[in-house]
């Protein structure tokens, strides 16, 4: 067992129709299919799609940060 640890952040943009919350939710869903050693999020940008006046999409910005395996 390693007496430290290494790790690597990532960005990735999540989107939604319905909130910030299940923008942020997808990301981390589909990094969790490919990244393993996943320990947090950051949230660093916040911005959305409009259509005819009216929020369509959500999208969030998040850096995730996970554990180099091994580490």
């Amino acid at each position: 067992m390693s007496d430290h640890h290494t790790y690597k952040k990532i960005e990735v943009v999540g989107s939604s129709t319905t909130g910030i919350e299940d923008a942020i939710e997808n990301a981390i869903a589909e990094c969790n299919k490919t990244i393993a050693n996943m320990d947090w999020f950051e949230v660093v940008e916040t911005r959305g799609h409009l259509n005819q006046g009216k929020v369509a999409h959500y999208q969030v910005t998040l850096k995730v940060g996970f554990r180099i395996e091994g580490s």
